[in-house]
Parts: C-alpha cells; sequence; structure tokens
C-alpha cells in the first residue's frame, strides 16, 4: 500500500465530477487499499477518489474511534435524506479550517464494495455528515459550497495565508 497525495484547495481537479467505476479489478481494489491507507495517516474519517487524483466514483470511510471498521463506496447513491441538522466539518483537501454545514441526520446510501455486491446501509450523526461529504466530492462539491459568500471568501483567504505560511 502507499500514501497518496492528497490534493489541496483550490486544485481544480476537486471541482471535477467522478466518472462511474466500470469494472472492479485488482487496479481499483489497489486504489481502494491505499485511499485507506492515506486517510488513516491523515487522521481522516473519509477521502474520496477525486481529492487523491483519480477520476472515479469511490469513497472510502471509517468513523470508527478505534479506525478499525473501514467502509469502501464504489459508484456510491443516497437513496434517502432525512432531518437536515447544521454541524461542524473539516476535510482533508482543506487543512485547518472549519464550517457549520447543513447536512441530513440520516441517510440510507447504496453502494458497491471491493467484491462487486451491492450493498445499501442507513447511517447516522458523523457517519451519515461524512458520507454526504464525501459524496459531494464525487459531484465535484466541497464543503465551502454550502456557506455565504462572504464566510466562504473569508475562510478561503484564511487558507491562502496558510499555505503561504507551510512555502
Amino acid at each position: 500500500m502507499a500514501i497518496l497525495k492528497v490534493l489541496k484547495y483550490p486544485d481544480p481537479f476537486l471541482k471535477i465530477k467522478a466518472k462511474p467505476v466500470e469494472k472492479i479489478d485488482e487496479t481499483i481494489v489497489k486504489i481502494t487499499q491505499d485511499m485507506l491507507e492515506t486517510m488513516y495517516a491523515d487522521t481522516g474519517v473519509g477521502l474520496a477518489a477525486t481529492q487523491a487524483g483519480f477520476n472515479l466514483r469511490i469513497f472510502v470511510i471509517d468513523c470508527s474511534e478505534t479506525h478499525d471498521h473501514p467502509v469502501v463506496f464504489i459508484n456510491p447513491e443516497i437513496t434517502e435524506k432525512i432531518e437536515e441538522i447544521d454541524s461542524e466539518e473539516g476535510c482533508l483537501s482543506f487543512p485547518g479550517i472549519y464550517a457549520n454545514v447543513r447536512r441530513a441526520r440520516k441517510v440510507t446510501i447504496q453502494a458497491l464494495n471491493t467484491q462487486g455486491q451491492l450493498f445499501t446501509e442507513t447511517y447516522t450523526g458523523l457517519e451519515a455528515r461524512c458520507v454526504q461529504h464525501e459524496l459531494d466530492h464525487l459531484n465535484g462539491i466541497v464543503f465551502l459550497d454550502y456557506l455565504a459568500p462572504i464566510k466562504r471568501k473569508m475562510l478561503e483567504k484564511k487558507m491562502q495565508k496558510m499555505q503561504k505560511k507551510v512555502l
């Protein structure tokens, strides 16, 4: 397995709509393993393929406190959303940036696993938020897109300042 480079905003690749996975093969399985390793190394709870530079409809999550419950979603689709709430989010592509985002408290999602089997799962709380956040990435949407223009500009400037300090 390998640690992948996580793209940082405003990389234009983060705004593309990812293409469906046509065939689940060894290459796709390897990508999902590398994504999980990258997510764990960066102490994240989710990572979309587009964040790692892959134009594929894949994301991984693990919201467990012990980091031992990874879930891989290939060609995911949310089939039901229930009750919207506001909660703070961050993102590996926006290090150090957090904002309140309104999302469904409960979602049902359908996807393929790495064996090509279709599964349906219902999530609440952090897992529901994470699933929605990562699926947004696959649709070219970043969490700042949900914010009012003034708030978004303020956080973009904050991120630019932080990036300059790193350089």
